[in-house]
């Protein structure tokens, strides 16, 4: 928590929690107001956990939610009535603490010059130039003619696929005038939760602060997209900002619905309810696991697409390994109860997976999707299809993995760079978007028919780094993807199924069957998981090297068309 004071009576702080709301009642404020929409992020606790933790402390809470780039003048208002009417001082937070900074500023303006108001959101470590224009027409003034910052190449999104391509496209053009938009301090290496949950990590390994990972050259701008306007070569960020661009890279990863599940909120870490897709629960999943002697252990898998098909198995495998190690497993019931109708959604790598589903004495549950969770009861409710027929089952745990639904950013769904489901609408081959010619995507938030895994980012980079020098350099793209993507799938501490396969499931194996062979599960294999991948994510792909990933070149168009 860092708290920015911008006035006497108001301070900004970027996303707050409920164990902070004690220190800020110490710190002497008197209404906390929210003005980030719940759901927005996978880890982002829900402000009525930090309107309850605010009661308990005395103080008051607003909640003012602005969706970002969108502070219209009812919300101004809103704020103002807010900032009059609460006791002060009030603190307001947001994602990064720009939205309540921004509405601090649009409001004062109608009474300040936009050069005092800018100059205290400053000084409080708020760049909010982008709102001048605005102000300054609140103030009377006349608009200025601000001009947005133009870059060859502008990045959405600083996960895996923006931090490799931009390490890819410096390692071809150092020149090249490159910005990244992220909002996020940190970067997670997410592949590593799984081992978190195995207590095979420790979650500190799979963090690193975004500033040494955005490679050396590149801009990076601390903020969050609004809106996309590809016609005029601009993005808007959530502050005002305009950004301009010759090409841009869109990749800004893929949003967990929480939501999606009925109570899952309320519940998700605790009663016994994880999930190794959020950082700060896989460390619950493995207490849970440590913990567990006896009872029932669900695990759910709702349906297609989600990033890394194979972790809701890999948790489950390896929870029941330890179990098996530690004399437990007689009894222990595992449930995987799954939304689609196949075990791995290749079948070549299916019977390895089932002689562990055997040897652990798991029952899998076909079509089943869990759409509710009452933590308190320690109850899940699954939709079951059957032909055209649905019905409604209750299962009682004592331990519950959750995967949850996920689909486009609403950001992404809202724009006109998405498809009908609402991913980044790219050619499957070139990457390059279907309908702007220079603009490009990669990683969990196309709409490439392939895995949406880390692996996957691996071999997606370069062929989009290739594509936009390309378009640069006024060419057409001929470099292409072909759907590769990988699945360690974790069967047992120390072995793992090594799933990898190209568009349409044909299985692409790395390495010769003599070396490594995928379709058992190998000691290699987790060597490779454990020792290997690690420092290729953070040495290798964070760099530019491109070890095993050399693009081919060709126009014809591959997967899916």
């Amino acid at each position: 928590m860092e708290i920015k004071q911008i006035a006497p009576g108001f301070a900004a702080s970027p996303q707050i929690r409920p164990e902070d709301v004690g220190r800020i009642a110490e710190a002497g404020y008197q209404t906390i107001i929210c003005n980030r929409p719940d759901g927005e992020a996978d880890d982002q606790p829900r402000s009525a956990e930090i309107a309850a933790a605010a009661r308990s402390a005395g103080l008051n809470f607003r909640y003012l939610p602005i969706k970002p780039g969108q502070i219209t003048d009812e919300t101004l208002h809103a704020f103002d009535e807010a900032l009059v009417s609460c006791k002060g001082p009030i603190l307001g937070y947001c994602r990064t603490g720009n939205r309540s900074a921004s509405l601090w500023a649009l409001g004062r303006s109608k009474m300040l010059s936009p050069a005092a108001v800018l100059a205290a959101t400053s000084q409080a470590g708020y760049d909010l130039a982008g709102l001048r224009p605005r102000m300054e027409e609140r103030f009377g003034g006349a608009i200025s003619s601000s001009v947005p910052r133009k870059y060859d190449v502008l990045i959405i999104g600083a996960g895996s696929g923006g931090i490799s391509v931009a390490a890819s496209l410096l390692k071809r053009r150092g020149t090249l005038d490159i910005a990244i938009v992220e909002p996020r301090d940190i970067h997670y290496y997410q592949p590593g939760f799984t081992l978190v949950g195995a207590g095979v990590f420790q979650p500190e390994v799979t963090q690193r602060n975004m500033e040494e990972v955005i490679p050396e050259g590149v801009t990076w701008l601390r903020g969050a997209v609004a809106e996309f306007n590809p016609e005029r070569d601009e993005v808007i960020l959530e502050d005002g900002a305009r950004c301009s661009y010759t090409t841009l890279i869109v990749s800004p990863g893929l949003k967990l619905d929480w939501e999606a599940v009925q109570g899952l909120p309320e519940t998700i870490g605790k009663n016994g309810v994880t999930s190794n897709y959020r950082y700060d629960l896989a460390s619950y999943t493995w207490k849970l696991v440590q913990e567990m002697k006896r009872g029932k252990a669900l695990f759910s898998q709702p349906p297609m697409p989600i990033k890394c098909a194979g972790a809701p198995q890999k948790v489950m495998y390896l929870s029941a390994d330890h179990w098996r190690r530690n004399g437990v497993l007689d009894d222990i019931e595992i449930d995987f109860s799954l939304a689609g109708n196949v075990l791995f959604g290749v079948q070549d790598y299916v019977p390895a997976l089932m002689d562990y589903v055997e040897r652990y004495g798991i029952a899998l549950n076909f079509s089943h999707n869990l759409v509710k969770v009452d933590g308190n009861d320690k109850v899940a409710t699954f939709r079951v299809t059957e032909g055209e027929q649905t019905r409604l089952v209750e299962k009682e745990f004592d331990m519950l993995h959750v995967c949850p639904p996920q689909t486009g950013l609403d950001f992404i769904r809202a724009s006109s760079l998405a498809d009908a489901a609402g991913w980044v609408e790219v050619d499957p081959a070139t990457l390059q978007h279907v309908r702007h010619g220079n603009v490009f995507g990669l990683g969990d938030a196309c709409s490439t028919p392939n895995a949406k895994t880390a692996a996957a980012v691996r071999k997606q980079a370069p062929v989009v780094a290739m594509n936009v020098l390309s378009v640069l350099d006024g060419q057409t793209p001929a470099a292409v993807y072909d759907g590769y993507g990988s699945c360690p799938l974790t069967v047992e501490k120390g072995r793992i199924v090594l799933a990898e396969f190209l568009y349409g499931g044909k299985v692409a194996p790395s390495l010769p069957t003599w070396m490594l062979d995928g379709k058992k599960a190998t000691r290699a294999a987790w060597l490779m998981k454990e020792r290997l991948l690690p420092p290729l994510y953070w040495q290798g792909m964070f760099r530019g090297r491109e070890y095993l990933a050399k693009p081919r070149m060709t126009f014809q168009k591959i997967g899916g068309e």
